[in-house]
């Protein structure tokens, strides 16, 4: 058995089995990618519930494995030699476990960097703007009378769902006929986006056929669903 006495979240979020890898985190768009991806690997794995709403990512216990607050974070008992390992942002999950077991990340070196380069897409652009987009329309900044950052950010909404539509024209998954990181990167948030924050209309989300027709595939795929109510309430 793995020694996870170490990490001072353990104490907050005790292990049942510290052989497995440890998930902290909340179904959010940010949230379910990585329990997506461990989903679809069938990876074991513990998932401990941050409650957000609590304000349990800004503890000293949750901040000791991610000082910036924010979920999700792992904690791999296996991890690289054989020893622990704590790890935080998203994007840096999804590459380290794809690396870790080969899946969901091409081998190729030119694909592998282009697959990589759609997750950067994913956490530099689409989801601040996404995020941003929902805090003005659904949030607390409802509620702002001078409407110009709601309409700035759904324009940019607008126009990275326009580059996701000519992307997917002529594919199946972003990356060809592969599903990938990438894709398990931006399903959540095009899915909150339009479901959850209720935004479509906003954004002409209606007009479009080929993020619609990918993100029926994604939300069909059992370990997507799966992975979308992981943590559970």
């Amino acid at each position: 058995m793995a020694d996870l006495s170490q990490f001072p979240i353990t104490k907050r979020w005790p292990p049942v089995h510290t052989d497995r890898l440890q998930l902290y985190s909340t179904p959010t768009p940010n949230g379910v990618k990585v329990s997506i991806l461990l989903e679809e690997l069938g990876l074991p794995y513990e998932a401990h519930r941050i409650d957000i709403g609590q304000n349990q990512t800004w503890g000293p216990e949750f901040l000791s494995l991610n000082p910036n607050g924010k979920i999700p974070a792992i904690l791999d008992p296996d991890g690289p030699g054989g020893k622990p390992i704590a790890l935080f942002e998203s994007g840096a999950i999804l590459l380290y476990l794809a690396e870790k077991t080969g899946r969901f990340l091409p081998a190729d070196p030119a694909l592998r960097i282009e697959t990589i380069q759609w997750v950067f897409f994913q956490m530099a652009a689409v989801g601040p703007m996404f995020g941003q987009l929902g805090y003005f329309y659904k949030f607390a900044g409802r509620e702002i009378e001078d409407k110009r950052p709601r309409d700035r950010y759904a324009g940019e909404s607008k126009r990275l769902l326009g580059v996701l539509e000519q992307r997917l024209a002529t594919r199946t998954w972003i990356m060809g006929d592969d599903y990938t990181i990438a894709d398990i990167s931006l399903l959540g948030w095009v899915r909150s986006l339009v479901n959850f924050y209720g935004a479509g209309d906003l954004v002409d989300y209606a007009a479009l056929t080929h993020v619609p027709a990918w993100l029926a595939r994604g939300l069909a795929r059992p370990a997507v669903a799966r992975g979308l109510t992981i943590p559970a309430a």
